[in-house]
């Protein structure tokens, strides 16, 4: 019996790169400045849903374009709220974007499936939105502006940048995981030309998997939900409360309770009900039989 060999590669010409990222970096800047004003409960950072964008290039188009448009557009956004070149931007949200969005898309171009589409969103939101909350606070505000009085003490300062990464997680999270794979499946019967062969296959082709979604929300809100307990009731609380004081020590906990209840309530969703979602094969005529190994 001949064995099948995966679907190869397919190349995008270089002109439809530098078009695919110029309109990444239009749209995301677009998208990001129209919720620009919404800030997070910190006074600092923003409502950001727009990563659906630099997500969708960088799966259909590959890593430097997802990477590229991100950094761009969402300097952008930041230079056009402010009115002038941010530093800020130049300093942190650049280059969270580019290394982050630039991973995404390196992990789902050696081989797509949605369990590492998965796995891209959560490593990469996590670690983007660290980087972007620590270089915001240390390298922009201590460093470059010398503000050394930002957020209190060295001990307020991470628990701020910590803040910041997990309102940034939670918040973009749900849009990446639910917005995105449709978008994804979208572009594979709309422009199928231009969607690598393995992605247009395995998206059209095989239903989202509703336990591995499911975890996605369900892990990481568990882990804050645990996190806020150890900050109530151990060690960890009574640090905290010494370092921060009764205020701001009540408003941490808050944060990962209501930080991991959102994400725990939508993981039990999408594994209960919206079916719909989960069961969007094409119909036996339009289906596509070759699927990818």
């Amino acid at each position: 019996m001949k064995k099948q060999t995966p679907p190869k590669k397919q190349l995008h010409p270089f002109s439809l790169l530098i078009v695919a990222m110029a309109l990444c970096a239009g749209l995301y800047a677009v998208g990001s400045y129209i919720t620009a004003y919404i800030p997070s409960p910190w006074g600092a950072g923003q409502f950001r849903p727009a990563v659906i964008i630099p997500a969708f290039f960088a799966t259909i188009f590959g890593p430097m374009t997802g990477g590229v448009g991100a950094a761009l557009g969402t300097l952008i956004a930041d230079s056009a709220k402010y009115g002038y070149p941010y530093p800020g931007s130049f300093l942190a949200a650049v280059w969270g974007n580019f290394i982050g969005f630039y991973l995404f898309g390196w992990i789902l171009k050696k081989k797509f499936s949605w369990r590492r589409f998965v796995a891209a969103s959560n490593i990469t939101l996590t670690l983007a939105n660290a980087l972007v909350a620590f270089l915001y606070v240390f390298l922009f505000k201590i460093l470059y502006l010398g503000n050394l009085d930002y957020k209190g003490t060295l001990d307020v300062q991470i628990f701020f940048s910590i803040g910041l990464t997990i309102w940034w997680f939670v918040t973009m999270l749900p849009f990446v995981l639910l917005v995105t794979p449709l978008l994804i499946r979208a572009a594979a019967r709309a422009m199928p030309s231009i969607v690598p062969e393995d992605v247009r296959l395995y998206s059209i082709n095989e239903d989202l998997p509703k336990t591995t979604f499911s975890l996605a929300f369900l892990v990481p809100g568990l882990i804050m939900v645990l996190t806020g307990l150890a900050a109530s009731y151990s060690i960890l609380g009574d640090y905290i409360n010494s370092s921060l004081g009764e205020p701001t020590s009540t408003v941490i906990r808050l944060m990962f309770y209501v930080s991991g209840g959102f994400l725990s309530i939508l993981g039990v969703l999408i594994f209960t009900g919206q079916a719909f979602f989960w069961k969007d094969k094409l119909s036996e005529k339009e289906e596509i039989t070759t699927k990818p190994e």
